[in-house]
Order: structure tokens, then sequence, then C-alpha cells
């Protein structure tokens, strides 16, 4: 048995990809001849035992065919933001001791590695919660891909307070250079205790998880991080950014 086993891991794959002009669901879009979901459960195949939990959505019964039986299935009826996302899989995993970690189907460059680390952290410190962030030095050529994420705020202590989604930041906020990746490693209890207390007061109307970053610094709680590369955090929303993942893919090969 593996020491990650009871570390119940939630893959996020309910998106449509519309921007991608697509009919298949966004986790589904061939990446070097396989589907993009695919490789992020590769690594988690390598981690542990216990099957992770696909959240799934938009046209779910092809993701489910494709995938075949190896996973749970959780099925996100409305698409409300990635924290009414994880919530849908609350009644499965609620009396879940240890940590939850939450992934994205469309970012298939994340390592194994840094699955491990942030479980590893979260363990360690005992913290509610463990992110990975991408620090980087701007955003061109390939890191173009990056601009839309989140902006990550620090306290003057140098801890996380904050996520600012870039669809709600101001000018000042965007030049902010430390990104959110939306990898994370939560304490399974305090993440059930508190994921229904989000709120949709947003440009967006949706139910960020970032929020719970708020959420838990106005409690008290330090946030610990991680930082990874920048790469391990691409996913793809338009034709132009599966380009971007292509090529470096390519490259890599």
């Amino acid at each position: 048995m593996s020491k990650y086993d009871k570390v119940k891991i939630i893959i996020l794959a309910a998106g449509k990809g519309k921007r991608m002009q697509s009919e298949l669901p966004k986790a589904l879009i061939p990446l070097g001849g396989k589907p993009m979901i695919r490789y992020i459960l590769d690594k988690v195949e390598t981690l542990s035992s216990d099957m992770p939990y696909i959240v799934v959505g938009y046209n779910k019964e092809q993701i489910i065919k494709q995938l075949g039986d190896n996973y749970h299935y959780v099925i996100q009826e409305e698409q409300l933001g990635t924290g009414h996302a994880v919530n849908a899989v609350k009644n499965y995993t609620k009396d879940a001791i240890g940590s939850v970690v939450v992934l994205y189907g469309d970012q298939p460059f994340t390592s194994a590695e840094t699955i491990k680390r942030l479980i590893e952290k979260q363990n360690n410190t005992k913290t509610k919660i463990v992110m990975a962030t991408v620090p980087i030095p701007d955003f061109e050529n390939w890191r173009i891909g990056l601009i839309s994420f989140g902006r990550i705020i620090r306290g003057k202590d140098g801890h996380v307070k904050r996520i600012v989604e870039f669809k709600d930041a101001n000018e000042e906020e965007k030049n902010i250079k430390e990104l959110n990746s939306g990898i994370y490693a939560f304490d399974a209890k305090w993440l059930w205790n508190n994921i229904e207390k989000l709120k949709n007061e947003n440009a967006q109307k949706e139910y960020y998880l970032t929020d719970l970053i708020k959420m838990a610094t106005e409690e008290g709680t330090e946030i610990e991080s991680i930082e990874i590369d920048a790469k391990e955090a691409l996913g793809a929303n338009t034709k132009e950014e599966l380009k971007i993942l292509e090529n470096l893919l390519n490259k890599n090969s």
C-alpha cells in the first residue's frame, strides 16, 4: 500500500471548452495523440491505488466511455465554478481524513513530484491549505498562456492572503508576477466544513475555490505554498493555447 492511498484526489473535468470550437469536452481534446486528461491520470496512478474522483459535466457520457471504469465519476449538473465543482464531491468523501488534492484535467504537464510535494507539505505542516504558485519573469513567448491566471496577494509577513482572479483584478494586481496554478492540497475536514460557505459575489457569478484562501486568512489560518515550474500550470482554453502545449510537448519529447 502506498502512503498516498488515503489521499483523496479530485480532478476537475466538467468544462465544455467552447473556445476550442470542438464538440469534445475540454478534458478529451487530444494532445500528442491522447486526451489531455490522460496525462494527469497517468501521474495520479503512479502515486495511489485509490481511484481519483473525476468531476464531469458537459458531455459526461463521452468522458466516462473513453476513460472507463477505473475512476469515481461525480456529476456537476451546472458549471458554476471551481468551488461548486469540488463541492459536488463532498458527499462521497466527507468522512475522509488527511489530504484532499485538487487537480485539473486540462493541465497535462502537472508532475507527480508536484502532487507529492503538496501532500507532504500539507501532512508535515498540518496547515489547512497548501497551494502551488507559479513565479514568472514576464508573459512573453509561451508564458502568454498564463496571463489570465489569478494573481497571488501576499501580506507583509510573506504569507498568501488571497487570490485575485484576472477578471476581477485591477491594473496594479494584473502586473503581479506570482500566479495561482489552481493546484491545492487541503486538510479534508477543514475543506468540507467550509466549502459550502463560498459565495458567488464576483464578475462571473461563480463559486471560486480560490475564495477559500481568503476565508482561511480571515480566520487566522496561515496558507502554505510551494513553487512549481510555469509549464506545469499551463492549460488550454483556446486553440492558440493548445498549440503552445503541443509545441512544448514536441520540444520535450
